[in-house]
């Protein structure tokens, strides 16, 4: 039997991290997963040897080396493709539960409402790097952007080259982001309040969803 894909979504500063370091700890016992089952935690970019060389690349690159906007949208996809083949399907085929630090959603709020990539483009290259695989459940941790740029300096945390691209920027990604959560198989999750809040309503969800 198949495992389980579950993916957190959201801009820096969110509490994706926070969040999922939590979900690894208590899934495995939450009566959620079968027994045989493992967890597999990863990330996008950066879950496999390649995707680690491509996060650099992308997010902190040597000076002189930023990627133009189309390169970055391949970029994103190569890691994609990668992740799934090397990693999330195999993970999957053997029953585990992968957990994954943003998808394909990232790419469509990023580059598509972001940097104004034509949706059409951004779909095609999805089939491409994917190969069809969709998570079970994408759940978008929400908060505006203002909020989270402040909590990002607030615990020294350096902008990447994405996040500093700036307000209006962050603001139409998390458009995209609530446009992308009314279609099936997401969840919306307001971030904005303390960690442990936030993570008993990621729970409850999971329960609800997934029971």
């Amino acid at each position: 039997m198949n495992g389980r894909f579950l993916v957190l979504e959201g801009i820096d500063g969110c509490g994706k991290t926070t969040q999922l370091r939590a979900l690894a700890e208590w899934l495995p016992g939450s009566g959620l997963m079968p027994p045989a089952s493992a967890l597999v935690c990863t990330r996008e970019p950066g879950g496999t040897p390649l995707g680690r060389a491509l996060r650099q690349l992308l997010l902190q690159p040597p000076e002189g080396a930023a990627p133009v906007p189309r390169s970055e949208l391949l970029l994103y996809a190569a890691d994609r493709a990668q992740h799934v083949d090397t990693l999330v399907r195999p993970a999957l085929a053997a029953g585990d539960w992968v957990l994954s630090d943003r998808f394909s959603g990232s790419t469509a709020a990023y580059q598509g409402s972001g940097r104004g990539f034509d949706p059409a483009l951004i779909a095609t290259l999805e089939r491409i790097a994917t190969a069809g695989l969709r998570p079970d459940l994408c759940i978008w941790l929400d908060l505006p952007p203002a909020l989270a740029i402040t909590r990002r300096r607030a615990q020294g945390d350096p902008d990447d080259r994405i996040e500093a691209e700036g307000l209006a920027f962050l603001e139409r990604v998390r458009a995209g982001f609530a446009d992308l959560a009314q279609a099936p198989g997401w969840r919306r999750l307001a971030a904005d309040g303390a960690p442990g809040a936030v993570q008993d309503a990621l729970r409850d969800l999971l329960r609800q969803e997934l029971s």
